[in-house]
């Protein structure tokens, strides 16, 4: 679907209050999370959405590249201006997470949430998350989230250096999937898992998301700055760190790292 006609077909669809009502489609852009980050400092409102056919320059965690091939994907990072303390900032990214996997479910997609902000079908990455947050002590002016899925790339079109780690819509349901569509359904995902945070806190994202975990009871090794560590992935905590049981029966907490599955624990 062409820049234009994405730009016209996600309005009609749009069933959220704030999320989407500012939309700014691009043919090409360096990165959305810095387009929204700009627009964020410039007193974008709440539920500002920006989506790039192709980034130049997209990125995930801790600065690594996100593959962005044009037309095919959805890149899309939105501006969020929750009245939440900085210190329940770790809570969003949980949310977002539950509300993206439960969107790729609707359409049929055996989605997971691999902890702590990656989107998996059948071990494969389809979509990650990132959030960049501006706060002051009074309180978080805005959090940029940046999500980004596979949704029609093929096999072929995918990084060789990622191909045998990630997946797509596409590849995954046999068929192609709209991408305007994808996109309203997920925003008022997010609306609604963001409404039911606001009103309930964190415990419903939390119960949702050990639901959705394809890391939770499993043994794993977390990498996390130059210390490695291997347990049993036990839970998720009151503001979604991972709880890392040790071989040495202590439970430690990660809010950082990466974890690579070994197996179910028994």
């Amino acid at each position: 679907m062409a820049t234009e006609a994405l730009e016209l077909a996600i309005p009609p669809l749009l069933r959220t209050r704030a999320l989407g009502r500012t939309l700014a489609v691009h043919p090409v852009l360096g990165s959305t999370n810095d387009e929204a980050l700009r627009l964020a400092r410039g007193g974008a409102p709440h539920g500002t959405a920006v989506i790039a056919e192709t980034q130049t320059a997209g990125r995930g965690r801790r600065g690594r590249s996100w593959s962005s091939p044009p037309g095919v994907n959805l890149y899309l990072s939105l501006v969020l201006r929750p009245k939440l303390p900085p210190q329940r900032a770790p809570e969003l990214v949980p949310t977002l997470a539950v509300a993206a996997a439960e969107t790729l479910r609707d359409l049929g997609a055996d989605a997971g949430i691999k902890w702590p902000n990656d989107l998996e079908i059948g071990g494969r990455k389809v979509a990650g998350i990132l959030t960049e947050l501006s706060a002051t002590s009074a309180g978080i002016q805005f959090v940029v989230a940046g999500i980004g899925i596979n949704v029609n790339v093929g096999p072929e079109a995918l990084p060789p250096e990622v191909r045998e780690r990630a997946t797509s819509l596409r590849i995954a349901l046999g068929r192609e999937v709209s991408r305007a569509a994808l996109a309203a359904d997920l925003l008022a995902r997010i609306e609604a898992w963001l409404d039911l945070h606001g009103a309930r806190g964190f415990e419903p994202v939390r119960e949702r998301y050990r639901a959705l975990s394809v890391t939770l009871g499993r043994r794993v090794v977390l990498v996390e700055d130059d210390a490695t560590v291997e347990g049993i992935a036990e839970d998720i905590d009151e503001s979604g760190a991972l709880l890392l049981r040790r071989d040495d029966g202590v439970l430690e907490p990660a809010r950082t790292g990466d974890v690579t599955s070994l197996r179910l624990a028994r």
